[in-house]
């Protein structure tokens, strides 16, 4: 049973966005995820042979990369209202290989709001498809990088474990971004939020686009996790890499500035992807019920399962309503408000994991089965509410805006 989506003034073209990206995640990322969950190995999931780069594959193939909201030439209220369709979609077929395509496009993007020719060429090379990175969470810094309302760089305490030091002309990097880097063993390149340097000492933080095949730059293990095992996290290691001087997108002077807007855009993506969790939990839920009989009925004509089964309804259709309208209007209003990406955020990310909890419960004994798909929904679910920033810490964040 597919939930009816009650968006009203999709045109013909965000329709047929929207139908693309569903079969995709119905024909292409579900079974693959699927199939990734499965291996014991974090490695098998990147191998030469797995199902993993045939999904890179066939979505670059799909051409919704178009959907760029560093192209001057969309209709911004279109291309985020599309932006919104897509990420649920791609959440709905499987959340580890979402996240992995939509941090894939980080350093292409900020290369292209640059307006810079040199770096577009360098990290968005027309008609080629690249994964990238986004290289924030260090081993003794995670969430902390993206409260607005903490000095990550002023004490002692809190010194990065990534910084970069201006020589001349370059800068050389030195240092180590953490195991939750998602793309980060697999990444060609990276937008890299660090500390910097000069010959006066640590100035604060910085963002970087980074080709990751130069010298000096090595990859930890793949990270092995108890959900989104279909999306590659690892450490990336920096060990005096040098890059040029220009390829540094924002300086001390912008990097908070940079960062909320990079956080409102991610945490309205997170919203959206989760929404597509959510919903695909409900929908296995309910055409469960309507098929498992006990009692001599089918359990959907349960009370009890009924009224669960309305209140992971409302609770899918209420996250749904915050997470567009929130990324619609980051997306397209001047300044973006941030608490509202992270309540989408928050929200949308609890509701996933409630909800696949009341699906597994409706499944009862089968539901911890994994033969069944609910155990992986709320396994992926439950790691929403810690990646992309901690829920917990992202809600003092927003009530900083309040």
């Amino acid at each position: 049973m597919a939930l009816v989506d009650i968006e009203i003034g999709l045109d013909e073209e965000e329709r047929a966005v929207r139908d693309t990206a569903h079969r995709f995640a119905k024909e292409i990322m579900r079974p693959a995820g699927e199939e990734l969950d499965k291996l014991d190995d974090p490695q098998a999931v990147i191998a030469e042979d797995s199902v993993h780069w045939e999904v890179h594959r066939r979505y670059a193939e799909l051409g919704l990369d178009y959907i760029d909201p560093a192209d001057p030439d969309q209709d911004p209220i279109k291309a985020a209202r599309m932006r919104a369709v897509v990420a649920e979609e791609l959440g709905w077929g499987d959340s580890g290989l979402a996240i992995s395509i939509g941090a894939g496009s980080f350093p292409s993007m900020l290369a292209r709001l640059t307006g810079l020719p040199h770096l577009i060429e360098r990290f968005a090379p027309e008609g080629q498809y690249q994964i990238g990175c986004w290289a924030i969470t260090e081993p003794d810094h995670g969430s902390d990088m993206l409260s607005m309302n903490e000095k990550r760089f002023g004490g002692a305490g809190s010194r990065p474990n990534c910084v970069a030091k201006k020589d001349g002309d370059d800068f050389v990097i030195h240092g180590t971004k953490a195991a939750w880097v998602s793309n980060g063993t697999i990444a060609k390149s990276a937008a890299l939020f660090c500390g910097v340097a000069d010959s006066d000492g640590l100035q604060g933080g910085g963002i970087f686009l980074v080709p990751l095949d130069l010298p000096g730059v090595s990859r930890g293990a793949p990270l092995d996790k108890i959900g989104q095992r279909s999306l590659n996290q690892g450490e990336v290691f920096f060990d005096e890499v040098r890059i040029p001087a220009d390829y540094m997108v924002a300086g001390p002077e912008s990097y908070d500035f940079m960062l909320e807007a990079v956080l409102t855009m991610a945490n309205a993506g997170m919203g959206t992807t989760f929404v597509g969790l959510a919903r695909a939990a409900l929908e296995y839920a309910i055409e469960y019920a309507k098929e498992r009989v006990q009692g001599g009925v089918p359990i959907f004509e349960h009370q009890s399962v009924k009224a669960r089964l309305f209140k992971m309804f409302t609770q899918v259709e209420a996250a749904r309503s915050l997470s567009r309208r929130a990324s619609l209007y980051n997306s397209t209003q001047q300044p973006p408000l941030l608490q509202y990406s992270i309540a989408s955020k928050v929200f949308s990310t609890t509701t996933a994991f409630e909800v696949a909890s009341s699906a597994l419960q409706i499944f009862g004994g089968n539901g911890l089965s994994r033969e069944y798909p609910i155990e992986k929904l709320m396994r992926d679910a439950r790691a929403s509410m810690i990646e992309d920033g901690c829920n917990d810490l992202l809600s003092l964040a927003g009530a900083d805006k309040l």
